[in-house]
């Protein structure tokens, strides 16, 4: 058994109406094919986490973001058995432009409530339970 430790980092963007952003993964994505995804990715070794969350919602929403603060933390093994530790951040955008990348097919604003009846990892789910309860 694999005893590494893989580090992820994802983001609940909101707009003003308090609606997250999801994206749904394409069908050729390695794990969760068609299934809805928070912005974010793994952080490259050595990488600054916080320069590396910036990245990833830059490469799959094209925002440009500076402002984001931990909203969570959770770890836990995937479908695949691997061990993930997940840092969430909240960041709040005015007027967002989204630009998805090739790794997402499609993407909606749904409530904290919606989220919980998308396909969607339960980790994913607890970040916007985290969220509403704020």
């Amino acid at each position: 058994m694999d005893q590494e430790i893989k580090v992820s980092q994802k983001a609940i963007i909101c707009n003003n109406e308090g609606k997250i952003l999801v994206m749904r993964r394409n069908i050729t994505a390695l794990s969760g094919p068609l299934s809805w995804d928070l912005p974010g990715g793994k952080l490259d070794f050595g990488e600054d986490a916080r320069k590396g969350i910036i990245r990833e919602i830059k490469e799959e929403t094209g925002l440009d973001v500076n402002e984001l603060e931990i909203l969570d933390i959770n770890s836990g093994f995937n479908e695949l058995k691997e061990f993930w530790f997940t840092v969430c951040y909240l960041v709040v955008v005015k007027n967002p432009d989204i630009k998805i990348s090739k790794e997402h097919d499609s993407f909606e604003w749904v409530s904290p409530k919606e989220i919980q009846g998308l396909n969607m990892p339960e980790s994913f789910k607890s970040f916007a339970k985290t969220f509403e309860s704020l």
